[in-house]
């Protein structure tokens, strides 16, 4: 009877373990794939990589190669190679996780909309501006419709669509757009967020476009001072923003404003991206030009 009791309790510690498990690997391949998007928000770039591999791989292994958790983790390292600029890679792991996720959850659902978002994007960064805006207008048109209007993700989705307008010179509807995000965003956030800092900057360069120089450069200074506070003053989406503000003080003729700002740019995309990376080039195309017209 002991004998027998015994057994059965290590069967069902047996059962128990077994049921464990699968759970125990669930939150790791989450785990790695949170610390790796932390590390790639801070501009951690080669650190992240491994950890947004290795969540893929033990997704793969545990789930096999059609499962929401491997779309999942496809998109955390498409976004990374969307920043370093693996442009290919990164448009080859949001299809395939499309793919993926239109066939399980459905093609109205909320998670292909973030894919649909981020393949936007991806042409943005490349500067494909036409090919991008159905991609993200599709994005928009299905959280809309789960979420209603005002609801921030639908703002995060305007706001990937609007620089895609801007890039066609469609200034008039892309202003719109940043100015109804900027207000869900405050609303939402209150006065000081990183959203609300990417959307004055992109609102400031479109102003820069449209010869509002002014309304652009006060946009500028308070989308960098926001950035530096919430981000650290040597993260590369600082740069971005010290690069822009340089640019249209290279343009006013303003040069000892422009170039501290511009060669500041140039050292942080290059310490955090390469020098092979299209934003390196370009900054660095921007401070050669400057030099130039300084001398």
């Amino acid at each position: 009877m002991v004998c027998d009791v015994a057994i059965k309790i290590k069967r069902k510690n047996e059962i128990k373990m077994k049921m464990k498990e699968p759970v125990e690997r669930l939150l790791e391949i989450r785990r790695l794939g949170d610390l790796g998007n932390q590390l790639r928000i801070a501009g951690r770039y080669k650190q992240a990589e491994p950890l947004l591999k290795r969540a893929l791989a033990l997704a793969e292994k545990m789930f096999g190669p059609k499962h929401h958790e491997i779309a999942f983790a496809l998109n955390n390292l498409g976004m990374l190679y969307k920043y370093t600029g693996n442009f290919a890679e990164a448009e080859r792991l949001y299809r395939r996780a499309l793919r993926i996720d239109e066939r399980v959850l459905g093609r109205d659902h909320v998670c292909v909309a973030s894919l649909y978002h981020n393949l936007g994007g991806l042409e943005h960064a490349r500067g494909h501006y036409a090919r991008g805006e159905p991609f993200a207008r599709r994005s928009v048109a299905i959280r809309r419709k789960a979420l209603g209007a005002n609801h921030p993700i639908v703002a995060e989705d305007m706001a990937a669509l609007a620089p895609l307008l801007d890039g066609q010179g469609k200034y008039a509807e892309a202003e719109r757009l940043y100015r109804r995000v900027l207000a869900i965003f405050k609303r939402v956030h209150g006065p000081e967020h990183y959203d609300i800092a990417l959307n004055l900057n992109n609102l400031a360069a479109i102003y820069q476009r449209k010869g509002k120089l002014r309304q652009a450069e006060r946009l500028y200074v308070r989308a960098l001072a926001m950035k530096e506070k919430l981000l650290g003053a040597r993260h590369p989406d600082v740069a971005m923003t010290l690069n822009n503000l340089g640019v249209l003080y290279k343009a006013q003729g303003r040069f000892d404003k422009a170039k501290p700002l511009i060669g500041r740019a140039l050292k942080i995309f290059e310490k955090n991206l390469g020098p092979k990376h299209p934003k390196v080039a370009i900054c660095r195309e921007n401070y050669e030009q400057l030099t130039r017209q300084i001398n």
